[in-house]
């Protein structure tokens, strides 16, 4: 332990201080990767967007643009950096780019939008 914390304490619980910090230092990575996905979805149309595509499977940035009442360039923008954090990929057919969901990011996703779509039922029988 560090002699230079500022808690005043009678005991502390050296092992149980270890494991955790064990625990952190192995997961690593995994909390990196689920910080970069809940700050780019942090972004209330970004998480607009994640919604839709999980909702429709895949979606035309036009389409998203009709949807949410924005324009083209501002819509590809946050698809843009939803894939540059590799959270949604692209399927192209022609000259059309579709975007949809990374399956890897749905299990986390999944319950926020649970929630979303609860909060819209309440909302509909009220």
């Amino acid at each position: 332990m560090e002699n230079n914390q500022s808690c005043i304490r009678v005991f502390a619980d050296k092992v149980q201080i270890d494991n955790c910090r064990k625990i952190l230092q192995t997961n690593d990575k995994a909390f990196s990767q689920l910080s970069g996905l809940l700050a780019l979805a942090g972004n209330e149309v970004r998480l607009k967007i994640l919604f839709l595509l999980e909702e429709e499977n895949e979606l035309y940035p036009c389409d998203l643009s009709d949807i949410l009442g924005m324009s083209i360039p501002a819509v590809s923008q946050h698809l843009r950096k939803m894939k540059d954090g590799n959270i949604v990929q692209t399927r192209r057919s022609g000259q059309t780019i579709f975007y949809s969901l990374k399956p890897e990011h749905l299990e986390i996703l999944k319950p926020f939008f649970k929630h979303i779509s609860k909060q819209s039922l309440k909302t509909q029988t009220v």
